[in-house]
């Protein structure tokens, strides 16, 4: 769409009725987000057979010197010498399709005139670009974004059944990791999928939220789970969480082994 009307310094262009500078600049705001997501599928489908470059703003807390990355929180005492973003993705595509995803943290590109570079991009339209790909390697650099809320895209990943259990698995650890205990409903579902690796994914999840959030969840699994192996994967991480609740499940099992 072009406007060929000249609009003055009031931000009218002279015609009665006509929409102003304001309300237009309101309905390109409206049409910014899908345009921008829009375009970056197009501008990585543009190359056929190659590799992409992208960067995008890191969330808070996530830092890396190029290969090794690492989250954390910030703390009054020490501060870690990683530099903190951008993240750096390389796609390969072959035959008009991704087959692999790289990701870094900090660092800087290297020359190369065989990568096509579409420099920084927006991290939501990153992320969700990323997880749609629905491939291994591309569910992690989404979770590294920033200003994007992105654990309800993984749920979504996990419980697709017509994606690659490796991928789920990484959906389903990733979830626990950014939802924390607002996923606790959630990955207790996904340990009841028909998936095993889903499963013990979820349960394995559940084990890493926060001020053990998810061990009475564990605790049940590991009673009533009808899976044996999904209930020793369970059992495991009780074991793990030194939390007394999970001490008092292994004492009552213990007492009552004892008792036959």
């Amino acid at each position: 769409m072009s406007v060929e009307r000249k609009i003055d310094s009031r931000g009218s262009s002279g015609r009665r009725g006509a929409p102003s500078l304001v309300a237009m600049l309101g309905l390109l705001g409206l049409l910014a987000s899908p345009i921008r997501a829009q375009s970056l599928n197009a501008r990585v489908a543009a190359v056929q057979d190659g590799r992409v470059r992208m960067s995008f703003a890191a969330r808070p807390g996530v830092c890396g010197n190029g290969r090794n990355i690492s989250v954390h929180r910030s703390n009054r005492d020490w501060e870690s010498d990683c530099a903190h973003g951008p993240v750096r993705v390389v796609l390969t595509r072959r035959d008009g399709k991704v087959v692999e995803v790289d990701t870094y943290v900090g660092g800087h590109w290297r020359a190369a005139s065989d990568a096509r570079d579409l420099g920084t991009v927006s991290a939501p339209d990153a992320a969700n670009y990323l997880v749609s790909l629905r491939m291994k390697g591309a569910v992690f650099p989404a979770t590294l974004a920033d200003s994007v809320t992105i654990w309800p895209r993984l749920l979504d990943v996990a419980r697709d059944a017509s994606v690659r259990s490796s991928v789920r698995r990484d959906a389903v650890f990733w979830l626990g990791q950014a939802a924390g205990e607002a996923a606790t409903k959630d990955l207790v579902a996904l340990a009841d999928s028909s998936d095993r690796d889903v499963q013990e994914a979820a349960v394995f999840a559940l084990s890493q939220l926060h001020d053990g959030a998810g061990v009475p969840d564990l605790i049940e699994i590991a009673r009533t789970h009808p899976d044996p192996e999904v209930r020793r994967k369970a059992m495991f991480w009780l074991g793990q969480s030194h939390d007394p609740r999970a001490l008092a499940l292994f004492e009552e099992i213990l007492a009552g082994k004892g008792n036959r």
